[in-house]
């Protein structure tokens, strides 16, 4: 088999699994771990795919996405520790902007019930579960949905957000790069969640390790533009400094 089939076999596999392990690759398509971390570094120059800890995740691009149920079944575990703690950040907050998404759904249903609270979202499910609490008041963002996320999109949406002053925002990013921002692969996603992050006084991106250092298509926001950073501790300390030192706090938890 040639590289350059091989390489486009292994990006399906990580497409279609949400992550591969260089060893259960060699084994698959009968090569040396070295060879499969030869192609997974050119799939990761190529800007495809994302490479961690003899592992390698899909980045999300105009061509490619995740659903919501794929992410479901992804670093769950370290999801919930970044949710339970981003939640912590709440502080005198009133009015709070959940951003679609998984990891931001989890953030929703840690958020204070025995107070009055406006949660702000584009996310139906996110909705759908805060709306339960007969302290907190829901509003929802009308425009398009997207099936693959179930949250709205378009200048309704965003044309909502405008209106608002929210105390604090939590958001998501499909990739988390030093030189590029917060990105997304959908325009319309970009500029509702650029709205967002213009609305607020307080902005707290939550987001597992394997999206640090990927880059997909839209650019909402700069690293800067957060006041804090929750992650797990798979992204190293080291690189928590570097992204530090563009504003943000960062924690690993």
């Amino acid at each position: 088999m040639r590289a350059e089939e091989r390489q486009h076999r292994i990006l399906a596999l990580v497409r279609q699994s949400g992550r591969v392990e260089v060893a259960d690759a060699a084994v698959e398509f009968d090569v040396s771990r070295e060879t499969v971390r030869r192609d997974l570094s050119e799939l990761e120059r190529r800007g495809l795919v994302r490479r961690t800890h003899g592992a390698a995740y899909p980045v999300e691009s105009a061509g490619f996405e995740t659903t919501l149920a794929r992410r479901e079944t992804q670093l769950v575990a370290e999801k919930r520790r970044i949710a339970a703690s981003a939640a912590q950040l709440i502080g005198e907050a009133e009015t709070v902007f959940v951003d679609e998404g998984y990891t931001p759904e989890l953030v929703a249903t840690q958020l204070p019930t025995d107070r009055p609270l406006t949660v702000i979202t584009a996310s139906l499910r996110t909705a759908s579960l805060v709306s339960a609490s007969e302290s907190t008041t829901v509003l929802l963002a009308g425009g398009r949905v997207r099936s693959r996320t179930q949250a709205t999109v378009g200048s309704w949406a965003r044309d909502m957000l405008a209106r608002f002053v929210i105390d604090l925002a939590f958001l998501g990013a499909n990739g988390i790069s030093r030189d590029h921002g917060l990105t997304t692969p959908d325009p319309a996603v970009a500029d509702v969640k650029a709205q967002a992050v213009r609305s607020s006084r307080r902005r707290v991106l939550v987001g597992v390790h394997s999206k640090f250092g990927a880059s997909s298509f839209c650019r909402f926001a700069e690293v800067s533009d957060m006041n804090t950073i929750v992650t797990d501790a798979g992204l190293s300390a080291p690189e928590a400094h570097r992204y530090s030192l563009l504003g943000p706090q960062v924690l690993r938890v």
